[in-house]
């Protein structure tokens, strides 16, 4: 494993679209886990495969109740909406309110290319949020309803 840098707002593959992965290969695999080690040590919540410079629909989040690996996640299903506070490894700095489905039901493979579905609420529905956001060439501040003093 190893770190990756963190392309931040200036880099235009932040705006790009990223592509499917059509064959988990072990160079996928070790995306997911540099992916991991650097979102880890930069002390985030999700890192998406854009934001280190790799454009490909594969996407890493922990909220804390350990970590979640998601490939080319869809999102199939949305309840409610929440509005509160989001940050970006990719805008150090800046935090501001983005309003958000309260709950998000992401279709995604695992690292064995298994589909599963995974149901997110509250703080993990929007991180799922904005890490897919992320594969889209979307960024947090695209989406700001207000910003927040640091």
């Amino acid at each position: 494993m190893a770190l990756r840098e963190i392309r931040t707002n200036d880099d235009e593959i932040l705006r790009k679209k990223s592509k499917k992965v059509d064959n988990i290969t072990p160079t996928i695999i070790t995306l997911l886990e540099d992916m991991a080690e650097t979102m880890y040590e930069a002390e985030g919540v999700g890192l998406a495969a854009p934001q280190v410079g790799i454009l490909r629909r594969v996407v890493v989040i922990d909220v804390g109740d350990g970590i979640i690996e998601l490939i080319n996640p869809e999102i199939i299903e949305t309840d409610g909406e929440q509005t509160g506070p989001e940050g970006c490894l990719s805008v150090p700095g800046v935090t501001g309110e983005v309003e958000r489905p309260l709950i998000v039901k992401v279709k995604a493979l695992n690292r064995n290319g298994e589909e599963f579905i995974i149901e997110g609420e509250g703080l993990l529905a929007r991180a799922l949020c904005h890490e897919i956001d992320h594969l889209d060439g979307i960024i947090f501040t695209d989406k700001v309803i207000r910003y927040l003093d640091e």
